[in-house]
């Protein structure tokens, strides 16, 4: 059975006897766990089952330390965060600004290169286009967060409109990436924060939903799977999801969510990608207890199918190489490959 397999068992909610897992890292965590484990080649040594490509924005550096992304954003990454970094400045300073700013065109070259390498060096693994930043970062990357959901209260004509003019773009990305040998895409934007919505769900439900669905529609029209990325408490909008067609919901934490409650409220309805989580458990334990977790997680939630087992987002510095080794370990036991 190949990873490729493995994985759509999950998301079809069915029990095959293997797990399948992934595990991905920021850029410092990476340089951490090449020098532990003494190989610059993490990605055979994990042997996730889901390969992609995409999660964030192209950039281009502008000066040392801030980058400038296909949008025409700055992000300040002098900070601690050199992933992805902070708005230098907003670039729809007035509502008027968005009769004259031009959106980009996605760089179709660039992004067909990218596909097509994804696709050639996947090997058997579940093959996966990203689209980060996919609707309400990228409004709030272009006129701020807090400016973007007064709008929402104030100037909803406004965020509709700024609304369908991400999701076109988007749009646009996905009629290049259907086009390619992939099983899903997986959609990046966060709508929660600890506990509920950003936005609450009244405004989500307004705002996020519509132009969503649409995309979710046109990924399902090509047979495909959908995921989404949200980080914090979305489980307000979880039915809504569904409703319009998501396949698996990552990051599901577990220091915000009930797992066992999530995992039978759910069952057969969603899958799930994560629940080792990131914040209380691979920064704070020993290694240890790391592979009681995972091991715990797994036969909690693996059960029936419907989980892809993982950390609750990409590994930050703060995390212990030896802790992502333990995991790995329990890893080792649910994948036929690894054995």
């Amino acid at each position: 059975m190949t990873r490729r397999e493995i994985v759509m068992h999950a998301l079809r909610h069915e029990d095959c006897g293997a797990v399948p897992h992934e595990i991905s890292l920021t850029g410092l965590a990476w340089e951490r766990c090449t020098k532990y484990f003494g190989t610059s080649d993490l990605g055979a040594l994990f042997h996730n089952h889901i390969v992609a490509y995409g999660g964030l924005f192209e950039a281009t550096e502008i000066k040392p330390g801030y980058v400038q992304d296909e949008f025409g954003v700055v992000w300040n990454r002098t900070g601690a965060d050199k992933d992805i970094g902070v708005i230098d400045d907003i670039l729809l300073k007035n509502h008027e600004d968005l009769d004259t700013y031009q959106f980009p065109e996605p760089n179709e070259a660039l992004l067909r290169q990218h596909y097509q390498n994804l696709v050639d060096n996947a090997g058997d693994a579940y093959r996966c286009i990203s689209i980060g930043f996919s609707m309400f970062e990228r409004a709030w990357a272009l006129r701020g967060m807090e400016n973007l959901l007064m709008d929402m209260l104030l100037e909803p004509e406004w965020v509709h409109r700024l609304l369908d003019k991400i999701c076109e773009y988007d749009s646009k990305m996905l009629d290049i990436a259907l086009e390619y040998d992939i099983d899903g895409i997986h959609f990046g934007d966060d709508w929660g924060q600890q506990k509920g919505l950003i936005m609450g769900p009244k405004l989500w439900r307004e705002f996020i939903k519509p132009q969503m669905a649409k995309l979710y529609k046109k990924v399902k029209d090509h047979g495909l799977f959908v995921t989404q990325h949200s980080c914090g408490d979305i489980h307000e909008v979880l039915e809504d999801c569904v409703e319009i067609g998501l396949d698996a919901y990552q990051t599901v934490q577990p220091e915000i969510y009930d797992l066992a409650r999530l995992k039978e409220r759910f069952r057969g309805r969603l899958a799930f990608w994560g629940g080792i989580s990131t914040q209380r458990a691979l920064s704070q334990l020993g290694a240890a207890d790391i592979a009681r977790i995972t091991e715990d997680t797994i036969n909690l939630m693996a059960k029936g199918g419907g989980y892809i087992c993982a950390p609750t987002h990409a590994v930050e510095h703060d995390v212990p190489p030896e802790n992502i080794a333990a995991m790995l370990e329990v890893f080792r036991k649910y994948d036929p490959d690894m054995q």
